[in-house]
């Protein structure tokens, strides 16, 4: 039987940041391909709304099944590398910001996913 009850629903802040990283890129592409003239700021908005968008999907596929804690920690690397590689190409683009963070942003979702990996294995 299907069971509808509300409460037996497992909520996920990790699948809800993902499908809003998911949305944001959207904006991001968009906005890259009808706001910006310069073809440096439209390449670091394309790039930023590629890896927002593969990694909220991501995120919005996985966040509900991560029941380990490795599995959850992985992820929420993968978020946070997210917000800092992307977030840091697009304040470039937008507000002329240094690009320091992309290279610790894409550090760090290397090591999400390396994480992701490692509890794979141990399932």
């Amino acid at each position: 039987m299907l069971n509808l009850d509300r409460r037996s629903r497992k909520r996920s802040w990790l699948a809800c940041a993902g499908g809003l990283l998911a949305a944001a890129a959207i904006g991001l592409s968009a906005y890259a391909a009808h706001g910006v003239a310069e073809p440096l700021a439209q390449s670091h908005l394309q790039t930023a709304a590629l890896y927002a968008f593969g990694h909220g999907l991501a995120l919005a596929a996985l966040g509900r099944r991560s029941d380990r804690l490795l599995a959850r920690l992985a992820l929420a690397l993968l978020l946070l590398g997210t917000l800092l590689f992307s977030g840091s190409l697009a304040g470039n683009a937008l507000a002329q910001w240094p690009t320091r963070l992309a290279p610790v942003g894409g550090t760090t979702l290397m090591l999400g996913w390396v994480l992701y990996a490692l509890d794979a294995l141990r399932r």
